[in-house]
């Protein structure tokens, strides 16, 4: 089991969201959070392309690889490779609805199979030191959350899963489309709840329409963890709080200086090796989210950032837009 105080926030994997820019602006807001990488399939990992698809920068520790499979052959072999890597955690993924995982018999899918999961599980624990994860559904289609959520926990903490994170909200594989199944069928958090007081000696973390970190702290009270996802991505600026709010940091203005300095250097080196400066800032525009100055700073990223040949100097343009003072405050 993890220790509950080490990662009682993470922010979660998100397909074409949380690449190595993204997570690197994240650790820029929190020293704690966990991050996850996006799913990474096992079949690309061991065949190759391991530098794209891999790698990252140190600052972004701690950090977990999310692999999407279900051939625990593989998935162990993947998994020594993310260790080697450097990763801290790996966490196999039982949660995705969406079509492409569908035909590769994985993520939500996986949810039918909970022996089939935890003999993945039981595979990549053997083969890594460090701790294996699971983040699924309370269900898929027409499954009872009941006796389906409690068949995959009791399944993957017997092969010896260090933590679950439960997304509170079915999967439906057919009849909605993965948008739609962001909001349908409604969230079920209590589901969570009653798992926690079930295994109250394993870690289970909470994932699902978590808009704030107020919310995140009264799941707190009832799970071991709370995982933000789509309000950490479109408005960031959330996790300049985490560290306080969770891990007793000091309550005191964000240092944006700080944040503009690293942020500039980091487009620079990324620059420097092929890169577009938009590929950094694309994950920047919502950080000043209804601030005095942020609609300009949003015009600058979404304009000038995209430009080919451009550089961190637009991205410190766009930061003199914005009351950092304010931002700063807001943030403590």
């Amino acid at each position: 089991m993890l220790k509950n105080q080490d990662h009682r926030v993470a922010v979660a994997p998100m397909m074409d969201w949380t690449d190595r820019h993204c997570r690197f602006l994240h650790r820029q807001l929190t020293r704690r959070a966990l991050l996850y990488t996006e799913m990474v399939v096992a079949d690309a990992i061991i065949q190759g392309a391991r530098e794209r698809l891999l790698g990252f920068d140190d600052a972004e520790h701690p950090v977990a690889l999310q692999l999407g499979g279900s051939d625990p052959r593989k998935l162990a072999e993947a998994a020594r490779i993310g260790e080697a890597s450097g990763y801290d955690e790996i966490n196999l993924n039982v949660g995705c609805p969406s079509d492409r995982v569908q035909s590769g018999t994985f993520g939500a899918c996986l949810m039918k199979t909970p022996v089939l999961v935890a003999d993945c599980v039981a595979a990549m624990k053997a083969a890594v030191k460090i701790p294996v994860t699971v983040k699924c559904r309370i269900g898929v289609d027409e499954q009872d959350p009941e006796p389906a959520l409690d068949a995959l926990a009791d399944g993957v903490f017997s092969a010896g899963a260090d933590a679950l994170w439960v997304h509170a909200r079915k999967a439906w594989l057919e009849g909605l489309s993965p948008r739609e199944n962001r909001d349908i069928p409604p969230l079920d958090y209590d589901r969570v709840y009653r798992l926690k007081a079930r295994k109250p000696n394993e870690f289970i973390g909470i994932n699902g329409g978590i808009q704030s970190l107020e919310e995140a702290l009264r799941h707190i009270d009832h799970v071991d963890g709370a995982m933000l996802g789509r309000a950490a991505y479109h408005t960031p600026g959330i996790l300049a709080g985490v560290d306080a709010a969770f891990y007793g940091g000091k309550s005191e203005p964000f240092d944006f200086a700080a944040l503009i300095d690293a942020m500039a250097a980091y487009a620079a080196r990324h620059i420097e090796r092929g890169g577009r400066l938009g590929h950094v800032t694309r994950h920047m525009v919502g950080l000043f989210h209804g601030l005095p100055g942020a609609r300009r700073y949003r015009q600058i990223l979404s304009t000038d950032a995209t430009r080919p040949g451009a550089g961190p100097d637009v991205l410190k343009t766009a930061f003199a837009a914005v009351d950092l003072v304010r931002a700063s405050a807001e943030a403590a």
